[in-house]
Protein backbone atom coordinates (compact mmCIF):
# COMPACT_ATOMS: atom_id res chain seq x y z
CA UNK A 1 0.00 0.00 0.00
CA UNK A 2 2.67 2.35 0.82
CA UNK A 3 5.52 1.41 -1.53
CA UNK A 4 7.13 5.18 -1.88
CA UNK A 5 7.34 7.12 1.18
CA UNK A 6 8.43 10.71 1.12
CA UNK A 7 9.98 11.48 5.11
CA UNK A 8 10.26 14.95 5.43
CA UNK A 9 13.11 15.88 8.03
CA UNK A 10 15.01 18.13 9.63
CA UNK A 11 17.94 18.37 12.39
CA UNK A 12 15.50 18.44 15.24
CA UNK A 13 14.91 15.84 17.62
CA UNK A 14 11.51 15.83 15.83
CA UNK A 15 13.43 14.72 12.41
CA UNK A 16 14.71 11.91 14.59
CA UNK A 17 10.82 10.57 15.56
CA UNK A 18 9.89 11.30 12.00
CA UNK A 19 12.65 8.91 10.47
CA UNK A 20 11.95 6.52 12.76
CA UNK A 21 8.39 6.14 12.34
CA UNK A 22 9.08 6.08 8.47
CA UNK A 23 11.55 3.47 8.89
CA UNK A 24 8.77 1.20 11.23
CA UNK A 25 6.18 1.16 8.37
CA UNK A 26 8.56 0.72 5.18
CA UNK A 27 9.94 -2.23 7.38
CA UNK A 28 6.14 -3.42 7.63
CA UNK A 29 4.92 -2.74 3.93
CA UNK A 30 8.73 -2.99 1.87
CA UNK A 31 8.32 0.17 1.16
CA UNK A 32 11.48 2.53 0.04
CA UNK A 33 11.82 5.74 1.55
CA UNK A 34 13.11 9.18 0.06
CA UNK A 35 14.33 11.45 2.79
CA UNK A 36 14.18 15.11 2.31
CA UNK A 37 15.87 18.01 4.30
CA UNK A 38 14.98 21.14 2.66
CA UNK A 39 17.31 23.58 3.71
CA UNK A 40 15.66 26.71 5.13
CA UNK A 41 15.96 29.48 7.47
CA UNK A 42 12.60 28.30 8.59
CA UNK A 43 14.82 25.66 10.78
CA UNK A 44 15.20 26.33 14.29
CA UNK A 45 19.10 25.76 14.01
CA UNK A 46 19.65 27.68 10.42
CA UNK A 47 22.11 30.61 10.15
CA UNK A 48 20.12 33.95 10.67
CA UNK A 49 18.64 34.52 7.08
CA UNK A 50 21.69 36.95 5.71
CA UNK A 51 21.24 37.60 1.58
CA UNK A 52 24.52 37.87 0.03
CA UNK A 53 23.45 40.57 -1.65
CA UNK A 54 21.99 42.30 1.67
CA UNK A 55 25.29 44.91 2.03
CA UNK A 56 24.69 45.72 -1.83
CA UNK A 57 20.91 46.90 -0.30
CA UNK A 58 21.98 48.24 3.08
CA UNK A 59 26.03 48.92 3.19
CA UNK A 60 25.66 50.05 6.49
CA UNK A 61 24.26 46.84 7.83
CA UNK A 62 27.60 44.23 7.13
CA UNK A 63 30.59 44.07 5.66
CA UNK A 64 32.81 41.20 3.52
CA UNK A 65 33.60 39.51 6.90
CA UNK A 66 29.46 39.34 7.84
CA UNK A 67 28.46 38.11 4.41
CA UNK A 68 31.21 35.75 4.60
CA UNK A 69 30.51 34.56 8.24
CA UNK A 70 27.07 33.54 6.84
CA UNK A 71 28.17 31.57 3.94
CA UNK A 72 30.70 29.71 6.55
CA UNK A 73 27.54 28.97 8.39
CA UNK A 74 25.27 28.28 5.49
CA UNK A 75 27.94 25.92 4.13
CA UNK A 76 28.19 24.27 7.90
CA UNK A 77 24.48 23.98 7.84
CA UNK A 78 24.55 21.99 4.65
CA UNK A 79 27.13 19.87 5.30
CA UNK A 80 25.23 18.77 9.00
CA UNK A 81 22.34 18.41 6.74
CA UNK A 82 23.68 15.94 4.71
CA UNK A 83 25.44 14.29 7.48
CA UNK A 84 22.25 13.11 8.84
CA UNK A 85 20.45 12.04 5.66
CA UNK A 86 23.53 9.74 5.23
CA UNK A 87 23.43 8.55 8.82
CA UNK A 88 19.44 7.54 8.43
CA UNK A 89 20.07 6.07 4.73
CA UNK A 90 22.69 3.83 6.51
CA UNK A 91 20.38 3.28 9.22
CA UNK A 92 17.67 2.12 7.08
CA UNK A 93 19.90 0.22 4.61
CA UNK A 94 21.03 -1.76 8.01
CA UNK A 95 17.47 -2.71 8.55
CA UNK A 96 17.26 -3.83 4.93
CA UNK A 97 15.02 -1.03 3.62
CA UNK A 98 15.84 0.98 0.37
CA UNK A 99 16.46 4.75 0.94
CA UNK A 100 18.04 7.33 -1.38
CA UNK A 101 17.88 11.32 -0.11
CA UNK A 102 17.83 14.42 -1.43
CA UNK A 103 18.96 17.95 0.33
CA UNK A 104 17.36 21.21 -1.19
CA UNK A 105 17.01 24.53 -0.91
CA UNK A 106 13.95 26.83 -0.41
CA UNK A 107 10.14 26.50 0.87
CA UNK A 108 9.82 23.48 2.83
CA UNK A 109 5.82 23.39 2.64
CA UNK A 110 6.67 23.84 -1.29
CA UNK A 111 9.54 21.37 -2.01
CA UNK A 112 8.01 18.98 0.26
CA UNK A 113 4.79 18.44 -1.58
CA UNK A 114 6.74 19.38 -5.21
CA UNK A 115 9.05 16.47 -4.67
CA UNK A 116 6.51 14.27 -3.86
CA UNK A 117 4.30 14.90 -6.81
CA UNK A 118 7.51 14.86 -8.65
CA UNK A 119 8.96 11.17 -6.46
CA UNK A 120 5.31 9.75 -7.10
CA UNK A 121 5.40 9.38 -2.76
CA UNK A 122 2.51 7.52 -1.71
CA UNK A 123 2.70 8.75 1.85
CA UNK A 124 4.37 12.12 3.23
CA UNK A 125 5.71 11.25 6.76
CA UNK A 126 6.29 14.80 8.69
CA UNK A 127 6.33 16.01 12.04
CA UNK A 128 4.45 18.73 13.57
CA UNK A 129 5.69 21.70 16.06
CA UNK A 130 2.31 21.92 17.72
CA UNK A 131 2.17 25.86 16.80
CA UNK A 132 -0.88 27.35 16.79
CA UNK A 133 -2.91 30.55 17.01
CA UNK A 134 -0.36 33.48 16.36
CA UNK A 135 2.75 31.94 16.13
CA UNK A 136 1.12 29.31 13.67
CA UNK A 137 -0.07 32.55 11.41
CA UNK A 138 3.49 34.55 11.37
CA UNK A 139 5.69 31.49 11.11
CA UNK A 140 3.11 29.28 9.16
CA UNK A 141 2.90 25.84 9.26
CA UNK A 142 4.96 23.85 7.39
CA UNK A 143 2.66 20.64 7.99
CA UNK A 144 -0.96 22.79 7.79
CA UNK A 145 0.53 23.39 4.23
CA UNK A 146 1.42 20.31 3.55
CA UNK A 147 -1.73 18.42 4.65
CA UNK A 148 -3.36 20.64 2.32
CA UNK A 149 -1.49 20.59 -0.39
CA UNK A 150 0.10 17.21 -1.07
CA UNK A 151 -0.49 14.78 -3.96
CA UNK A 152 -1.02 11.50 -1.39
CA UNK A 153 -1.69 10.66 1.91
CA UNK A 154 0.30 12.65 4.83
CA UNK A 155 1.04 11.07 8.11
CA UNK A 156 1.67 13.86 10.98
CA UNK A 157 4.13 12.40 13.41
CA UNK A 158 3.55 14.66 17.03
Amino acid sequence: MFDRMLVAIDMSEMGKKVFDSALSIAEKHQGRLLLLHVLSAEEDNSPLPIPPNLTELYPAVGNDLTLETWRQQWEEFERQGLEVLRSHQQEAANAGVSAEFQQISGSPSRIICQVAREWQADLIIIGHRGRSGLSEMLLGSVSNYVMHHAPCSVLMVQ
